[in-house]
């Protein structure tokens, strides 16, 4: 889709598109970077309103990997709803690589976070392209199961 149809569905201009962005590219940049902040102030409100850090981490495993989550990709994480466009188009990656990071180390540091999330992410992903079928669910649960035992010992 282009700017100029983007604009014309929201009833503006072109022209009222780069007074705001220099870019289509400036755009998705801020937009991703904003998703992202979005996210980890959902991360920092789930960690207050349960009893830590732990408890919040698997709060987020039974919600991320739960039926709604998979069902509902348009209130998900920018992490599974970008992949796949940050895949194609490498223009955009570094603000998306970033917001990446930000949600792994909010898991645990290192390794042990950019695994967990990968899980997180890798798993709704498959899930969301089985439903319907009996392997959607059985990748939810094996993910939450596998999630929760990478956060399990500390990172060696």
């Amino acid at each position: 889709m282009s700017v100029a149809d983007v604009m014309q569905s929201v009833g503006m201009t072109q022209g009222g598109f780069y007074k705001q962005f220099a870019s289509k590219a400036a755009l998705v940049d801020e937009a991703t970077a904003e998703a992202f902040s979005d996210m980890l102030r959902r991360l920092a409100a789930l960690e207050g309103d349960h009893a830590g850090h732990d408890a919040a981490w698997s709060s987020l495993i039974d919600a991320y990997l739960s039926p709604e989550a998979r069902d509902d990709p348009g209130n998900g994480c920018p992490a599974a709803g970008f992949a796949g466009d940050f895949a194609r188009d490498p223009e955009w990656r570094d603000t998306y690589a970033a917001g990446i990071r930000d949600m792994a180390g909010w898991i645990a540091p290192g390794d042990t976070g950019l695994a967990a999330l990968s899980t997180l992410v890798g798993a709704l992903l498959l899930a969301r392209a089985t439903v319907g079928t009996p392997v959607s669910e059985e990748i939810l649960r094996a993910a939450r199961k596998a999630a929760a035992r990478l956060t399990e010992t500390p990172e060696q």
